[in-house]
């Protein structure tokens, strides 16, 4: 390109810059330009807030993770430890049952005695 042809072409970028100028009113732009600097404040506020919400809530979970975990470790014992006795309570029941097939003539005795307790808890 020449050198002519670009000051035209500066010129001309000038000139579209300056009406374009009067086109747009100054007290519109710097109402603008407050409203973004209250926005920018705003969300610079509501980035702190949750930032320290978030290191509020992992120190939290630090301390409740642990105790969580123990006592799904014991839950799951316990589970373990219920669903023997209740198995051997069956098998009682059973001998019973064997042993003495008189002592429930009530069928509704009955069938609340052969009942199994549900104990199943999702893994």
């Amino acid at each position: 390109m020449e050198e002519s042809e670009k000051e035209s072409i500066r010129a001309a970028s000038k000139e579209v810059s300056r009406q374009f100028k009067t086109l747009i009113d100054t007290n519109d732009l710097d109402s603008l330009k407050h409203l973004q600097h209250l926005i920018l404040g705003r969300l610079q506020d509501s980035n702190a807030v949750l930032s320290h919400f978030n290191e509020y809530s992992e120190h939290c979970f630090a301390e409740v993770s642990s105790d969580f975990s123990r006592n799904t470790r014991l839950l799951k014992s316990m589970k373990s430890d219920l669903n023997y006795i209740f198995q051997k309570l069956r098998s009682m029941k059973e001998k019973i049952m064997a042993t003495y097939p008189d002592a429930f003539p009530d069928e509704l005795t009955r069938e609340e005695f052969d009942q199994r307790p549900d104990l199943e808890v999702p893994q």
